[in-house]
């Protein structure tokens, strides 16, 4: 992602936040346990996780767990909202933006005392610093709200479930607590148009390699000069973060890129 998209979707998600939450931080806060939901952490984690305390209004990162660096790479310190847009694989950031704002929407329906009995699910895929890309399941559930029900404070529990789900579309699902109802897989608007990581040339070029492929023949298959493919394989590797042409078509197998 270019540094002036990586700007303007942190700014959309911020726009986004700022609805749901108040500026105003000298009105009553509810009381809230930190302690009791680093608890609740070992309930709802299926594999490595990191979590990490948003402000709400603000759009930042108050505290992001040691963890972080474990799971994908990255000093807790390091980690700010830009970091995790840019991290996030190209194809699913339309998704994530998407998804926060269907639960911008939702919580802007609730009343203040059933916002604390809501969480959001929903997963996409980030890359690691190493360059390799994990599939991640982003819980999160509000810790401090006001009194009128606007968001302060909320917990985003993030769990590599790689070995769970190795392919297929992000998805949002709403869990209700106490006893509220929950929707799953929920449809939401497409505001933030999903874009294709790779162009239809770049995946034509990939598939004719996992066909097992040289150059020279993918070359006169696509009716192109030697050099334009030589080109197109050296640019591919740096897009794709990859090493090598192996292990360039193994990410875009496991990826769903093709």
């Amino acid at each position: 992602m270019s540094k002036k998209t990586s700007l303007s979707a942190i700014t959309e998600v911020q726009n986004i936040w700022k609805v749901i939450s108040t500026e105003n931080k000298s009105k009553k806060v509810l009381a809230f346990d930190l302690d009791v939901h680093k608890k609740l952490l070992n309930v709802f984690h299926v594999g490595e996780f990191y979590y990490i305390i948003l402000d709400v209004y603000d759009g930042e990162f108050i505290y992001v767990s040691p963890t972080a660096e474990e799971v994908i790479g990255i000093k807790p310190g390091d980690l700010t909202i830009g970091v995790l847009l840019e991290k996030i694989h190209p194809e699913d950031l339309p998704y994530f933006m998407n998804f926060e704002q269907a639960m911008s929407d939702f919580f802007k329906t609730l009343p203040a005392e059933k916002v604390t009995r809501y969480k959001s699910r929903y997963d996409y895929r980030i890359q690691k610093s190493n360059g390799d890309y994990i599939r991640i399941l982003q819980q999160v559930i509000v810790l401090e709200h006001d009194q009128d029900g606007s968001l302060l404070k909320s917990l985003c529990v993030h769990t590599d479930i790689s070995h769970i789900k190795t392919a297929g579309k992000p998805l949002l699902s709403i869990i209700g607590i106490d006893g509220e109802p929950s929707y799953i897989n929920v449809d939401v608007a497409q505001k933030f148009v999903v874009s294709s990581f790779l162009s239809k040339r770049e995946k034509q070029i990939i598939n004719l390699l996992i066909e097992g492929k040289v150059s020279k023949e993918i070359a006169l298959t696509l009716g192109l000069t030697l050099l334009t493919i030589e080109t197109y394989r050296k640019k591919l590797l740096q897009k794709t973060a990859s090493k090598s042409i192996a292990q360039m078509i193994a990410k875009a197998i496991r990826e769903g890129w093709v």
